[in-house]
């Protein structure tokens, strides 16, 4: 997984190296594989501010630019950043803008939540664009934002309190909203299970036990987000089990958040799925028309208030966009920028037609949006299999066919990287994704009914 991290202290910057970065020739290549609207939209004013042995420092011109920037383009930018120096192990972001100032003013050094950053983890999870009073409640979110809300006025109310949804429904976002309304009071500490997970390994090599298990059992709130990825982890189980027990006995609030309900994780220890289902267990559905459509005209304000630009888009765009893509809501903003990023170079509102232009990767008439759970989907239908039996641990070969062409098929239509497709496959290793890739291409050349299959769930996917 690419490490980014927002925060660095000055003492722990490395030796520079006298093989300097061109990053006008990184640009022209970034340019290249992303394209002109989203090059021209968010990556034309990322500039390289610092460079050493194994990480580089980037400026971008707002939080809410280097925001897009991690949660969407990092890992490839950083892909191709070593096609130019391979010793580049990760990237750090500063901001540079006047307006951070403000921001800081919302969240204070005095805020306790800093104390992540400020510790020996050296980390700065919470996003200060992702509140309570942005998050659009519609009836698919009521009970997980009306849940969260009665957390922060009655700590340990619901303990632990547990959301689970698909990817990109707004889990993540009421996580971040919990941390900042109670961080200017409470100890806070947000952490997602991979992270958690890292700095677990990295305390044990360092000697360094002590010292973790006492930073993340002072929270008078602890959040970890994505519980799934301590899957078939059983050390981190261990210390998570008795950090979860430490802190209960204490009062202090626990929230999680999942892509699925405790009873559906696998490869957990029963204990801790049974502490997790103990308290308040709630999931967020796909929101309806009328919420997408909501969720698309406050994201367009939002946007317009952060670039300082006069958009324009008529309500029947609006529509479009949240008719045709209800899957993800992260899918749908993206199609919204895209729709901007035409705006602003032609200087005019797009028509429908021009948005199914603009947006044919994701408009097909009826939409397909091409990820790994959608590839997870067409190929357990195919082969008549539950979506949960398709990624559970079993072995047989009913399933683990079929997993391996869900594999390939993943490696081929998505951008992902190999150690992605593998945590979306129950948190398998990425060697595991490159066993079935091998796999697949070789039954494809000697095995019709293998290579007719493959055929088949191709046709739906396109």
């Amino acid at each position: 997984m690419t490490e980014i991290l927002l925060n660095q202290s000055s003492n722990d910057l490395l030796v520079k190296e006298e093989n300097q970065l061109n990053w006008n020739k990184v640009l022209e290549k970034l340019k290249k594989t992303f394209g002109n609207d989203i090059y021209e939209s968010w990556i034309k004013n990322v500039n390289l501010k610092k460079e050493f042995n194994h990480y580089i420092i980037l400026s971008a011109p707002t939080r809410f630019v280097r925001d897009w920037i991690v949660s969407r383009y990092a890992d490839k930018i950083l892909d191709i950043i070593k096609t130019f120096k391979k010793s580049i192990q990760r990237i750090e972001f500063l901001i540079e803008e006047t307006q951070e100032k403000s921001d800081k003013s919302l969240f204070s050094k005095k805020s306790q939540v800093t104390s992540i950053e400020n510790s020996f983890l050296n980390y700065y999870r919470f996003n200060l664009s992702n509140r309570f009073d942005n998050f659009m409640v519609g009836e698919s979110n009521e009970l997980a934002f009306t849940a969260a809300r009665k957390i922060c006025i009655q700590s340990a109310h619901y303990n632990p309190l547990f959301i689970y949804s698909a990817v990109g429904m707004g889990k993540t976002h009421l996580l971040n909203a919990v941390g900042l309304e109670v961080g200017n009071s409470k100890k806070v500490m947000f952490v997602s299970a991979e992270r958690f997970m890292y700095h677990f390994i990295k305390s044990i090599k360092n000697n360094e036990m002590v010292k973790f298990k006492d930073f993340f059992r002072k929270a008078d709130i602890f959040i970890i987000d994505d519980i799934q990825f301590a899957s078939g982890k059983e050390a981190m189980q261990e210390e998570f089990f008795h950090t979860f027990d430490a802190l209960i006995e204490k009062g202090s609030q626990i929230v999680i958040s999942s892509d699925r309900p405790p009873s559906d994780l696998d490869r957990i220890q029963e204990r801790i799925k049974s502490r997790m289902s103990g308290g308040l267990v709630i999931d967020i559905q796909p929101p309806d028309l009328n919420l997408r459509i909501k969720i698309l005209k406050s994201k367009f304000e939002e946007i317009k208030i952060n670039f300082k630009e006069n958009y324009s888009l008529s309500d029947e765009i609006f529509e479009f966009l949240a008719s045709e893509i209800t899957s993800n809501i992260r899918e749908m903003i993206g199609a919204l920028n895209r729709v901007l990023a035409f705006s602003k170079i032609n200087t005019k509102s797009p028509n429908v037609y021009e948005c199914k232009r603009i947006l044919k990767d994701f408009v097909n008439s009826n939409i397909k949006v091409v990820n790994v759970e959608f590839i997870q989907n067409i190929v357990a239908s195919h082969f008549n299999l539950n979506i949960h039996d398709l990624l559970s641990p079993r072995r047989p070969r009913s399933l683990a066919r079929p997993r391996q062409i869900a594999m390939y098929l993943a490696k081929q239509y998505t951008t992902n990287s190999l150690p992605d497709i593998g945590r979306k496959f129950s948190n398998r290793d990425h060697t595991t994704v490159i066993h079935a890739v091998k796999k697949i291409d070789e039954l494809i050349k000697k095995d019709n009914e293998i290579r007719q299959s493959i055929i088949e769930i191709k046709k739906k996917l396109h």
